[in-house]
């Protein structure tokens, strides 16, 4: 036999249908598991629209992986079809806003998700038009086909401003559209992310709020149960899914790591040629999971955004468990990092502006701190982060630059 013919194998003898332990894979019906309170209770928000009233606005809270965008589809696609049986023409429209961060793009999304050039005439480019122009186009879009629209903004925290969230909520009120009614679902894994809106959009956007819990051992077993058919027959030993849900609870309840543990155990397996994917293959993967989940966190950042980070990595790691740094200890260990690389520092103000938005993200912790009359007020700063995989990461990145 070639020799070319052994390069690729022809089955895999561990996956029957990967795509199961897919983030981007969106479960049926039957599989969300364990958000049941939260389907009824954004339902209830926008019941009104199945008869061609007006949704509630909403605004979900709740960390990654705790099923917000999942729940707010699967409702969204139900109105559809239930407004559908009642005689409403009704339709939802998904902006990823980490994709989508400008009013224009987030805009221009819209349009094109809700347009059926052929039926209305209207034309919706991928650019070349103003911002106004993007809005009058969806407005006469929305009164021409739709009695109610459904609008999902996820991420909605990654958006450069406020400005489309005025445009959204105040539509029908500003006479913008007269013929549709319009709901915005807003999602965010910030719950603190409200507090940065203009007061004029909260008061219309934040009607209905709802925060995501995290998921339990029991919910997030029963999640990945529900995708065990993504492997083979008698795969999976009977320790494994228990094993990998309580690692989950434990430390994050994010069913979409628990997910990745789970695939990435099975990629182990097969990469041992192991017939079977084994308990001790889900600590692996969960190192595994946890350094590619930190990687894709700091996926665009700037070189000195990264200095920061391994700064504070650095100082965590030498100095054991601490309560966090102070902004001068991780300004001097940064300045050294910036030496080592023959990069020109930033100014301590900036510093200080980089390390507030690795705490928006989550990346680190930041605490205010009372030295008295003689010290003043001060903050300390603690990655959220294992130190260990964050200089990994950041080690990589630069090796490969």
């Amino acid at each position: 036999m070639d020799a070319a013919d052994d390069l690729f194998t022809r089955e895999d003898p561990i996956f029957s249908n990967k795509e199961l332990l897919e983030i981007s894979h969106l479960p049926g019906e039957g599989r969300i598991v364990g958000r049941d309170d939260e389907i009824a209770d954004l339902a209830t928000a926008v019941n009104p629209a199945i008869f061609g009233q007006s949704p509630s606005n909403v605004l979900i809270y709740g960390k990654t992986g705790t099923g917000k965008s999942l729940c707010a589809k699967y409702v969204s696609k139900r109105l559809v079809s239930t407004a559908s049986e009642e005689g409403v023409t009704a339709t939802f429209a998904y902006v990823d806003c980490a994709q989508d961060t400008t009013e224009t793009q987030a805009v221009q999304t819209i349009a094109e998700g809700v347009n059926d050039p052929d039926e209305t005439g209207i034309n919706v480019p991928d650019k070349g038009l103003s911002t106004s122009t993007y809005y009058k186009r969806l407005w006469r879009i929305l009164d021409q086909r739709y009695d109610v629209v459904l609008i999902l903004l996820d991420e909605i925290d990654k958006l450069d401003d406020d400005a489309i969230l005025m445009q959204l909520s105040r539509a029908g009120e500003a006479g913008k559209i007269t013929d549709c009614k319009l709901g915005v679902v807003g999602i965010s894994n910030k719950i603190q992310y409200k507090d940065r809106m203009d007061e004029r959009v909260k008061s219309s956007l934040c009607e209905r709020e709802f925060v995501f819990p995290p998921y339990d051992a029991n919910q997030l077993r029963e999640i990945m149960q529900a995708r065990a058919d993504a492997f083979h027959d008698d795969v999976l030993e009977p320790s494994t899914i228990p094993r990998a849900a309580a690692l989950a609870a434990r430390e994050h309840g994010d069913a979409r790591k628990a997910i990745d543990i789970l695939r990435y155990a099975g990629e182990i397996a097969q990469a041992n040629g192991e017939p079977t994917v084994r308990e001790e293959f889900v600590t692996q993967a969960r190192e595994r999971a946890e350094t590619d989940r930190f990687r894709e966190l700091i996926r665009g950042s700037t070189p000195h955004s990264r200095y920061v980070l391994q700064a504070l990595a650095l100082l965590s790691l030498s100095n054991g468990r601490q309560d966090g740094f102070r902004t001068s200890r991780v300004y001097e260990i940064y300045e050294n990092i910036c030496r080592q690389e023959g990069s020109d520092s930033l100014s301590l103000r900036r510093v200080r502006d980089l390390l507030k938005e690795h705490a928006f993200l989550d990346i680190i912790e930041q605490s205010k701190h009372s030295g008295g009359s003689a010290e003043g007020s001060y903050t300390k700063h603690q990655l959220l982060e294992d130190p260990s995989v964050v200089k990994e990461v950041l080690t990589e990145d630069s090796t490969e630059s």
